[in-house]
């Protein structure tokens, strides 16, 4: 069971992402698209593009940054997520899609840097 303030933390990092990518003209499409084989936290258009966002959060005591805590088995999961959401929402079939990392990252301090990778990785990247 997830703790309560831990879901409280990615809530706030994922609205965080979401305003974040919002004003650099990311149009939303889907927030928290669940399936039965898992979860894609934001989808959104650039341009002519589907984009498919992770967004992970770290405090300061975490070794990596958030951005780098993307394993082969979570974007495995990530793209057969997508894949369902493209056979159940086929009028954005023909766009080209890609897979975003946005990491947010806290400080001793409580201030927090965003690092968003774009086409952090490819399906032909994982180990499907």
């Amino acid at each position: 069971m997830v703790r309560a303030d831990t879901r409280a933390l990615g809530d706030s990092a994922e609205n965080l992402a979401f305003e974040f990518l919002k004003q650099r003209g990311l149009i939303p499409l889907r927030r928290n698209f669940r399936c039965r084989l898992g979860e894609i936290d934001l989808i959104m258009r650039d341009q002519d593009c589907l984009v498919v966002i992770e967004v992970r959060y770290r405090n300061m005591r975490s070794l990596v940054d958030a951005g780098q805590t993307i394993d082969y088995r979570k974007q495995a999961k990530l793209i057969r997520t997508a894949a369902l959401f493209l056979a159940w929402n086929e009028s954005f079939a023909a766009m080209p899609m890609r897979f975003d990392v946005v990491g947010i990252d806290a400080n001793a301090d409580g201030e927090q840097s965003i690092n968003w990778i774009r086409d952090a990785f490819r399906p032909g990247d994982a180990r499907l």
